[in-house]
């Protein structure tokens, strides 16, 4: 990504119900990391969207908090939280401009990163480091700029380990898969039904505070 996707175009998709990242569940990815022992402590889920992580983590037990620029997608949250009967907290939140006493163990980025331009994943990076505590995780799942065939904002892995830099140490940053639902010329070009699910190649960092 050259430039940060526009913030309208996340409503946008939540209104004509197109939001290829909704798949209503966690991203197995991430379901795995946590079965790992990756996540620990007080949790900060950053771009929540619909609040899959978020809700799945709670109910595990942690101390969990979504966040998400979209006030629409955190309506959409809570209502898919109280309908889960997990109680779940949300937050409307601009990532880009976290502030506070550090108080975070673990960060789970699930297709946030990616949406970012260089300059705006800097400073993505340095709110992160600000609320987050020494020693704490983050993980990124982003969509990977490939020769394989796929859709959204894609990404090469040096993305990831220019913007975390100063005060940040990538540990591990491998290949993965993202769970997407394929709409519209999406799945025509992928060859499936339109809402069909797919697994798109993605890179998963984990990146350690110090």
């Amino acid at each position: 990504m050259d430039t940060t996707v526009p913030r309208e175009t996340f409503d946008a998709a939540y209104e004509d119900a197109t939001a290829g990242w909704v798949v209503g569940e966690p991203q197995p990815a991430i379901v795995a990391l946590e079965r790992e022992g990756y996540v620990h402590g007080s949790v900060l889920d950053a771009g929540c969207g619909t609040g899959e992580h978020t809700i799945h983590l709670a109910r595990l037990g942690y101390d969990v908090l979504g966040i998400d620029f979209s006030e629409r997608a955190v309506n959409l949250a809570r209502r898919n939280a109280e309908q889960r009967g997990v109680r779940a907290r949300f937050e409307v939140a601009d990532a880009l401009v976290l502030a506070g006493e550090p108080r975070y163990d673990t960060v789970v980025d699930s297709a946030l990163f990616h949406v970012f331009g260089p300059e705006d994943g800097r400073r993505y990076a340095a709110a992160l480091h600000r609320v987050c505590r020494p020693g704490a995780l983050v993980h990124v799942l982003a969509l990977a700029r490939t020769g394989e065939p796929g859709f959204g904002p894609r990404i090469s892995s040096g993305a990831i380990r220019e913007a975390f830099t100063d005060g940040w140490v990538v540990e591990d940053l491998g290949t993965s898969v993202y769970r997407a639902v394929a709409h519209g010329d999406h799945a025509t070009e992928l060859g499936v039904a339109p809402g069909a699910a797919v697994d798109l190649p993605a890179w998963l960092a984990r990146v350690r505070r110090v």
